[in-house]
């Protein structure tokens, strides 16, 4: 199934406050400003990044297929939207252990619509903005289904500001990464599943050089942790990129291997990275809340990927 971009009447949506805020800063020019001759990693806010964060939070536990997700995606939207992106929505349905379930992927492109796409001239960044469902506790994912969509956010604002290099990325905001019961080999990573498989049968998974998933980031004590299995040009060169700002002592491999929405990517051919910190403490309780995360965190996690984007994904 291809994929058509729209544009979307954001008048026609209920805007929360944080929105509104945001809306009038791109009304001022903020949005629209471009900054070429810039450096986009210095450009990245960790504090504009946790402002999402927090949003998202207020939401609520935020599982596939309920309101509060919903709401989320139309936050996300909107954000997008107001930076530039052309964003759509890719929904279906999947079989869970509790039955059917409906999911919605958001892919957005930056600027107007390619007509056509070269091969290995795109590079995917993506994240997922589902949070478990836990029958004990509200569990609100501020790290695990927050961190990272903040990171992701913030990252298409920077990007615009570089259109050149924007109009080279691909954002994909998964929904189901979370197992509805148990993760297993049909429990879970709903979202990247649909996307690879809908590539692959497209063809379209030629287009990505390469991509990177964003996954629990901000934790205060950081130390991303990228599988041991990780393609090893991408690994070395988000090595680099660490090292380049002088920050590699917070990205480490982890001691096994992590199945993750990177997973469908690279089975269909898409190198891809996952930035994770696996050693999040608070993972999947009660306590994964907006204190335990940090903005210090998300912008050095946010600035390696946009170094490794501008001086490494296109050499």
């Amino acid at each position: 199934m291809r994929r058509r971009f729209f544009y979307l009447d954001l008048n026609s949506r209920t805007i929360s406050i944080g929105a509104a805020l945001i809306f009038l800063s791109a009304l001022s020019g903020e949005a629209a400003e471009t900054s070429a001759n810039g450096k986009s990693w210095e450009e990245f806010s960790g504090d504009k990044a946790l402002a999402h964060v927090q949003q998202l939070v207020d939401f609520g536990p935020r599982p596939a297929g309920s309101e509060a997700i919903e709401k989320s995606r139309t936050y996300i939207d909107n954000q997008l939207r107001l930076a530039g992106w052309q964003v759509a929505r890719q929904a279906f349905s999947g079989d869970t252990p509790r039955g059917k379930v409906s999911f919605v992927n958001l892919i957005a492109r930056f600027g107007k619509p390619i007509p056509k796409v070269e091969p290995g001239s795109l590079f995917l960044l993506c994240s997922h903005y589902d949070t478990k469902i836990f029958r004990a506790f509200p569990f609100v994912g501020a790290n695990d289904g927050g961190s990272s969509n903040g990171v992701l956010l913030e990252m298409a604002r920077v990007l615009a500001k570089h259109s050149e290099l924007g109009a080279k990325v691909e954002l994909v905001f998964f929904d189901g990464e979370e197992a509805v019961e148990s993760f297993s080999e049909t429990d879970g990573i709903y979202g990247s599943r649909y996307f690879a498989k809908q590539l692959s049968a497209t063809k379209e998974s030629k287009q990505f050089r390469g991509g990177i998933l964003f996954d629990m980031i901000g934790d205060r004590a950081l130390k991303v942790t990228l599988p041991p299995d990780s393609p090893t040009k991408l690994a070395r060169e988000i090595f680099s990129s660490a090292e380049a700002l002088k920050l590699r002592t917070y990205f480490t491999y982890f001691d096994r291997d992590i199945t993750d929405d990177h997973t469908p990517l690279n089975a269909v051919g898409i190198p891809t990275v996952d930035l994770i910190d696996f050693r999040f403490s608070y993972w999947h309780t009660a306590d994964d809340t907006i204190d335990k995360i940090s903005a210090d965190s998300l912008q050095k996690v946010g600035m390696v990927a946009a170094y490794f984007l501008s001086e490494f994904a296109f050499k």
